[in-house]
């Protein structure tokens, strides 16, 4: 084959785990040729902005793009958009391309990303999606076409629900968030959080129906049991489901996601994953900051140098219009406790396990070195909120 269909490190998935991976590699000095393919045809870009910043303020392409064009090239990067690949063969190193054109590869990493889940009612096609930059685009255009006070239906009370309402509060509609579950997130960030967060989405203007399951939708109306909520624009974030097609089409052990070690070596020699489609030594976190660490530890493997350990999960979010940083997965906890108003620890036998910081009162570093040395809550009161 021409050295033009080789790759000494292919990169499959145009997000920020593949960028962030090509840049490691380079800085550690890999001179090989890296191979970057993406679905789409755009750069690959940051997704937080899509429900945040753009959602409001509708930033030019420039401030979404993780990298602009001329980085890749001043780096020699090969970039292959609007391509997919539809076969890996792990045992020859190749890849088949959408086009039919076959790729050798030295190393390969998996970033395939994750696609939202599509409500499973009748008229789902009346909801809109949140997942790629067009995704945005398509929002905001519609919701500052229909102006202010126009009502909106928000399917979904997790991160992507709450950011979406909050955004589109902000430009003067009147969201209505619908969730199955009992509380905000599904329950999973405890009273205390969901308690604050149904404060401040009630100061945004936005109703929050909780135990409430959307069972029909129309571009007039949700019917929930045998109520009709009416709307102008119903927008459904429902979670999201990893792409894992490819890999287990090609035999790559599979579980919730591309099984991985701390390092993000899948179970096929010479093949990594990383981003929202890896589970990384038993964890698959869905959100940008994994993304960009799992493909940075990728690159380190891929060259033989040490991995420093992982590090506590990060989620940024908004809530009507507060930052919120959740650092830290705790799954059972036997105390809730805030600090200063603006901190709120998830606790186990007084250790720290979890943080929930609002607008920055402590810095992220801190607030991760307390949950990943299982700090007392004394040790974080020491610190602070205000």
């Amino acid at each position: 084959m021409s050295g033009s269909e080789r790759a000494g490190v292919l990169l499959v998935g145009g997000g920020v785990a593949s960028v962030r991976c090509a840049r490691a590699l380079r800085r550690h000095w890999f001179t090989d040729s890296i191979v970057l393919i993406g679905a789409e045809r755009t750069l690959p870009y940051n997704r937080p902005p899509l429900s945040k910043e753009l959602l409001r303020d509708d930033l030019p392409d420039d401030l979404v793009l993780a990298e602009l064009a001329s980085w890749y090239e001043r780096r020699g990067i090969d970039r292959r958009l609007g391509t997919r690949v539809v076969a890996l063969d792990p045992e020859g190193r190749t890849v088949t391309l959408d086009d039919g054109r076959i790729l050798e590869y030295e190393r390969c990493l998996l970033a395939t990303g994750a696609e939202p889940r599509i409500l499973p009612v009748p008229g789902a096609e009346n909801a809109l999606v949140l997942r790629t930059l067009d995704d945005a685009r398509r929002l905001r255009s519609r919701a500052v076409a229909l102006g202010r006070g126009a009502p909106v239906t928000v399917v979904g009370g997790g991160f992507i629900g709450i950011e979406v309402a909050s955004g589109l509060a902000a430009l003067g509609l009147r969201p209505t968030i619908v969730e199955m579950a009992a509380d905000l997130w599904g329950e999973t960030l405890g009273r205390e959080l969901a308690s604050w967060a149904r404060e401040r989405l009630g100061e945004a203007g936005i109703e929050a129906r909780f135990d409430a399951q959307v069972i029909a939708l129309t571009d007039a109306f949700a019917s929930i049991g045998e109520e009709r909520l009416e709307h102008r624009l119903c927008v459904a974030g429902i979670g999201v489901g990893p792409r894992t097609e490819l890999a287990e089409a090609a035999g790559v052990t599979i579980n919730d996601g591309i099984v991985t070690d701390a390092e993000g070596r899948t179970s096929a020699p010479g093949i990594w994953a990383a981003g929202d489609v890896a589970r990384a030594d038993g964890r698959r976190v869905e959100h940008w900051h994994a993304a960009r660490e799992g493909g940075e530890r990728a690159a380190l493997s891929m060259l033989g140098l040490p991995v420093p350990p992982l590090r506590a999960s990060w989620v940024f979010s908004e809530v009507g219009g507060a930052a919120v940083d959740i650092v830290g997965d705790a799954r059972e906890w036997d105390e809730e406790r805030w600090i200063g108003g603006s901190v709120l620890a998830y606790l186990r036998d007084g250790r720290v396990l979890q943080v929930a910081v609002i607008d920055a009162a402590i810095s992220i570093e801190e607030s991760r070195a307390i949950v990943e040395r299982g700090a007392s809550i004394a040790d974080l009161e020491a610190i602070g909120g205000d």
